[in-house]
């Protein structure tokens, strides 16, 4: 560790919302805007326990799955996706559904189902699970088989081996990952490719950003939920490159002051599902702890945006028509 007496932080960026997120939160607002309170949505709308408290506050109701739902009521899909026989269920209750799957994810379920159509045996790569894993594995289960790590891409079987592909859960670690693929080459010389990465911009850059700064912290915390994988993943990175300790936080006020004894510089940063409200208020406590020194460590630039779902837009158009007439 670089040897400095003054006591700073290092604050990630990119780090917090990705475009993804951003578009299903906003999609729940519009949805109460639009429609009033109830608006259903299955699972949690993001990793984020304050996200899903200050809506749930405005009037949206989370639910385990679609049976939860009155018939006929309205029903956000979260930005993990879903499977089929999710929408199938929704269908049969004459759901009014809201799509805020993350365009990402989208992108992934895509390719399981062109895979499977070609009879190719999926290795996906992710946690046994978590929802976005449920989503994209239940677009072609016969097909499917997830490798939660790369200890067990060792012991993975499948029926051919010479007809084998990979694809990924968005949020994990890029370096695990690679790991865990290049055990199954290994294993499987011909595994192929999907036809662009997997993992998201976001989780990536901030994995970046992380690296980047935490060479030179004694600590580093993530604000983020523990349901959160992005968000884990922050701190497994941060301890890899190099410093002496890491701790996720869901709010400033988890923060144990004796994590900074004999620390000088902290490094802080947030998963993708984490709200600028949270670090700021990390910094707030930090600097009343005497770490009012903030330096900001930039390793990307992101100015991606989705277009908010499909229904929404149909809705909002329809608002502003009556509005006009």
């Amino acid at each position: 560790m670089p040897e400095t007496s003054a006591k700073r932080v290092l604050l990630a960026a990119p780090r917090g919302y990705c475009a993804g997120v951003d578009r299903a939160v906003i999609a729940v607002e519009k949805a109460l805007e639009l429609h009033g309170a109830p608006i259903y949505v299955r699972k949690e709308i993001v990793h984020n326990k304050y996200v899903v408290e200050t809506l749930s506050e405005r009037g949206a109701i989370f639910v385990n799955e679609t049976d939860e739902v009155p018939e006929g009521a309205r029903v956000v899909f979260s930005a993990h996706g879903v499977s089929p026989a999710v929408r199938d269920s929704a269908e049969q209750r004459n759901l009014l559904t809201i799509d805020a799957t993350c365009p990402l994810v989208t992108k992934v379920h895509k390719e399981a189902v062109r895979f499977a159509r070609d009879e190719q045996t999926i290795l996906l790569i992710g946690h046994d699970g978590h929802e976005e894993v449920e989503g994209t594995a239940g677009e072609a289960p016969e097909h499917t088989i997830v490798v939660n790590s790369p200890e067990e891409a060792d012991l993975v079987e499948v029926p051919d081996p010479d007809n084998v592909v990979w694809l990924s859960q968005t949020t994990l670690s890029v370096d695990e990952t690679m790991e865990t693929v290049r055990r199954l080459r290994t294993r499987f010389p011909n595994l192929q490719d999907p036809p662009s990465d997997d993992i998201c911009y976001a989780t990536q850059n901030r994995q970046v950003a992380v690296k980047k700064l935490s060479p030179e912290c004694e600590l580093v915390i993530i604000v983020g939920s523990a349901n959160s994988s992005n968000s884990v993943r922050l701190v497994e990175v941060a301890l890899q490159a190099g410093a002496d300790a890491s701790y996720r936080i869901d709010r400033a006020s988890e923060m144990d002051e004796s994590w900074l004894e004999g620390v000088t510089t902290v490094g802080v940063s947030s998963g993708a599902s984490v709200p600028e409200i949270l670090v700021r208020d990390l910094l707030e406590r930090l600097a009343g702890l005497g770490y009012a020194d903030v330096d900001e460590v930039k390793t990307a630039t992101e100015d991606l945006m989705f277009s908010l779902p499909r229904e929404i837009r149909a809705d909002l158009k329809a608002a502003d028509q009556a509005m006009k007439a």
